[in-house]
């Protein structure tokens, strides 16, 4: 084979190959992105001045805080999407998501956003989420526990826990991140009110 029929097989197969790239490129999926919406409630009326609140934590498990959308169909089994991912890391978008649903439950000026600069006696809200059951069909259940903690001196003034229960409306993302804000809306409702008259 000569130098020249070389050259043409070797610039050949390159093209071969890049044209079989870009079929690939073409063909997968195109990935989607998803997000929280607030869940609007009833502010609580005020009945006594309330010490402000900030939220400084939200925690989930290790296993939901991954930037895939994950769906458990079975109890032992998750399955993580190729193609549907949280437009944030969950934890961040849960935590933002519930502070914003807070500040429509609480009185104006009592709720601190996360990583505001905080006035004197604030109190220290932190949220667990135990558990978030995401089927593939049917409804999704939130375990979470809060604690509100005064912080001079430091105490716990009250903890709690539920288990709120949102139905799926659908199969994709968008019915799960759906089905999850209006879960944080509950879950909003149930620290609010916890909170009334602290």
């Amino acid at each position: 084979m000569t130098a020249r029929s070389a050259r043409s097989v070797s610039t050949f197969v390159a093209i071969v190959a890049a044209a079989l790239l870009l079929h690939a490129c073409a063909s997968s999926p195109k990935t989607q992105y998803v997000t929280l919406n607030i869940s609007p409630g009833n502010a609580l009326p005020v009945v006594q001045p309330m010490h402000p609140v900030q939220l400084t934590a939200l925690h989930i498990p290790e296993a939901l805080d991954r930037p895939e959308v994950v769906t458990q169909p079975a109890p032992n089994r998750f399955e993580i999407s190729e193609t549907e991912r949280w437009a944030a890391p969950l934890a961040q978008l849960m935590r933002l998501t519930l502070a914003r649903d807070l500040e429509t439950r609480l009185p104006g000026g009592v709720l601190v956003f996360p990583e505001s600069p905080v006035p004197d006696g604030t109190r220290v809200l932190v949220v667990t989420v135990i558990d978030i059951g995401v089927p593939a069909d049917g409804e999704l259940t939130l375990q979470a526990e809060w604690a509100l903690v005064s912080r001079s001196p430091v105490r716990t003034e009250l903890a709690q826990r539920a288990t709120l229960r949102s139905p799926l409306t659908g199969a994709g993302a968008e019915a799960k991140a759906a089905a999850l804000s209006r879960a944080l809306g509950k879950l909003a409702d149930q620290i609010a009110s916890s909170l009334d008259g602290r």
